[in-house]
């Protein structure tokens, strides 16, 4: 039974990507796309994307221009001050046409400053020293890290960056139990607590300016539920970053946010928004079903982008897939096969009408890129 309905939903995925439309009336394509350009040290990935020889970027930029998103979050992008990696990126790959792919020009990006490799100054991993990756607010061996960026065709508003909201101050906050005592939620020490901000990266709120009015593009990458211990310290602190989006989105919920300018509140009720992200969970495998309560949030829609090619990796693949309950055609990033396996980690969730959808699962050298697969969805502005 499983195996006909994977195959039945499997002729009904897209498989070929039509080019996304020019036209403001048109329907928007919006994407997100964990790109894996991240290196281990500080000032690597400007030097790589300061020549257009740099074959990861030259396939990167491949995939992008093969999809046509409008608007994209790319996630791991290490940071630069000035955005001059940014600007590298569009001026060496995507400007140029990669193996007979077209051009694709965004005269629009947002960048800023993420929690990876920004030190806390607390011992959170409580190894006794303080200093390293895994005291940084989001793990990380410099600041800037596996950072975001968002590239558009629109011109973009007035962004709102929540880098500085502290776990602490949302309401309910999961902190994580230390398994060889009885109190509740004391893994984390009283100082760190005070300090240790939500976001392992960031969380944005982009409006994109189309029609005359926002689409407020929410975008994040919150931490993987792993490389952590039985406190589940990584996986609590995912489904918290997570369910920043779901209030934010809920009138009567947001009560609580602010952003790094001081401004309080979500989003006004009925306005538009898409959440984009790598959210590293998966709503039935994996370490972490946190994704549900954003699912579950109101006015948010999932279309289910779908791909022959994440069905044909998971049946060849085997391993942990095969004990998978989520259907494959929804996975959105080819993992280690005996764990995870392939899971769906990445989401464009708009609140306006989605028309299609899809996931760009290439093969060979395109899928070697990064370990995440291109996710987008056309939506009506």
């Amino acid at each position: 039974m499983r195996r006909a309905l994977l195959a039945a939903l499997a002729v009904t995925a897209t498989a070929l990507v039509p080019a996304a439309p020019a036209a403001a009336t048109d329907p928007i394509r919006f994407a997100t796309f964990n790109a894996s350009l991240n290196r281990p040290a500080e000032g690597e990935l400007l030097a790589d994307l300061s020549t257009p020889d740099d074959e990861q970027a030259r396939a990167i930029a491949e995939v992008v221009q093969r999809t046509r998103p409008d608007v994209l979050l790319l996630n791991e992008f290490d940071h630069v001050a000035g955005g001059a990696a940014v600007d590298a990126f569009r001026r060496n790959y995507l400007a140029v046409g990669q193996r007979g792919a077209d051009p694709i020009h965004y005269p629009h990006a947002f960048t800023a400053p993420v929690n990876t490799g920004v030190q806390s100054g607390v011992d959170l991993n409580r190894d006794g020293e303080v200093g390293g990756p895994d005291d940084a607010h989001g793990f990380g061996r410099f600041p800037g890290q596996y950072g975001m960026v968002v590239l558009s065709k629109y011109p973009l508003g007035d962004v709102r960056t929540f880098q500085h909201f502290r776990w602490a101050d949302l309401p309910g906050a999961s902190w994580p139990d230390d398994p060889a005592t009885p109190e509740p939620g004391d893994w984390y020490s009283p100082e760190a607590k005070r300090v240790l901000r939500l976001s392992s990266k960031s969380h944005w709120d982009v409006p994109v300016r189309v029609g005359g009015k926002p689409v407020h593009f929410l975008v994040s990458h919150p931490t993987p539920p792993s490389f952590d211990g039985a406190e589940d310290r990584n996986g609590l602190r995912n489904a918290d970053e997570i369910r920043f989006w779901a209030d934010y989105v809920t009138p009567g919920r947001s009560g609580h946010v602010y952003d790094d300018e001081g401004r309080r509140g979500g989003l006004a009720p009925g306005a538009r928004f898409v959440v984009a992200g790598d959210q590293n969970s998966d709503p039935f495998d994996g370490g972490s079903t946190g994704i549900r309560e954003l699912l579950r949030a109101p006015r948010v829609i999932d279309p289910l982008p779908a791909s022959l090619g994440g069905a044909r990796a998971s049946q060849e693949q085997g391993g942990a897939n095969d004990q998978h309950r989520g259907l494959p055609v929804f996975d959105t990033a080819d993992f280690a096969d005996e764990a995870p396996g392939n899971l769906r980690v990445d989401y464009v969730l708009p609140s306006l009408l989605p028309l299609r959808s899809g996931v760009f699962w290439p093969s060979g050298r395109l899928a070697e890129a990064s370990d995440h697969r291109l996710v987008w969805v056309d939506v009506l502005g």
